[in-house]
């Protein structure tokens, strides 16, 4: 399912930045693809946390023949032991099972979050062990198909970044949220194509 704002987004970006235009012709039917499940979406992105995309995906499938429903009460009945035969760290492990606790326990309200703003989002989520900024961001961007974020410590990003705006040279983080200011309101777009020109598979999150 393609996000309603995608095509008015691409025509906006494609208007205000011919690097932007260009990157875009090159994938012309591709795009963000939504996470449906706020827990399944989270708990992917701290298995893939750290590890190839094909390690992860070995993992990601390990867990799930693990725990096949997926549920928060599932995660948590497995144990730290039995997580850790997926493949993941003691520590992912008790990544996972804090995730499970706060779903289960009614302490994260993702029930609301399409409702919230992105930085009332962020500080909830953040408060989940083994979610950081970066992780939130991309929950943001994957499951809530929120249009404008800009992860700036994402290395993809600034990869691509200095790739296609600054001839291969360093870009700082205060250069790069410059730069994203000429894409707003559509810089999640932006941060996509860019992710999908160094890497023409898209990334699950």
């Amino acid at each position: 399912m393609k996000p309603e704002y995608w095509d008015k987004a691409k025509r906006s970006l494609a208007r205000r930045d011919p690097v932007m235009g260009g990157i875009m012709r090159r994938f012309p039917k591709v795009h963000i693809t939504p996470r449906g499940d706020p827990f399944h979406t989270l708990a992917r992105s701290i298995v893939g946390q750290q590890i190839s995309v094909k390690a992860a995906d070995t993992v990601w499938a390990r867990f799930c023949a693990a725990a096949p429903t997926l549920a928060p009460a599932e995660v948590l009945a497995l144990g730290v032991e039995r997580l850790r035969t997926c493949g993941l760290s003691g520590r992912k492990a008790e990544y996972l099972r804090d995730l499970a606790r706060h779903f289960a326990e009614g302490s994260v309200h993702a029930r609301r979050w399409p409702e919230m703003d992105d930085a009332a989002v962020i500080a909830e989520l953040v408060q989940v062990r083994g979610i950081g900024r970066w992780t939130a961001e991309m929950f943001l961007m994957f499951n809530l198909l929120r249009p404008d974020v800009l992860p700036v410590d994402d290395l993809g990003l600034q990869r691509a970044a200095s790739l296609h705006y600054r001839g291969g040279r360093p870009i700082t983080l205060r250069a790069l949220r410059k730069l994203g200011e000429s894409w707003a309101p559509w810089r999640s777009v932006a941060t996509w194509y860019l992710w999908r020109s160094l890497d023409p598979v898209p990334v699950e999150y």
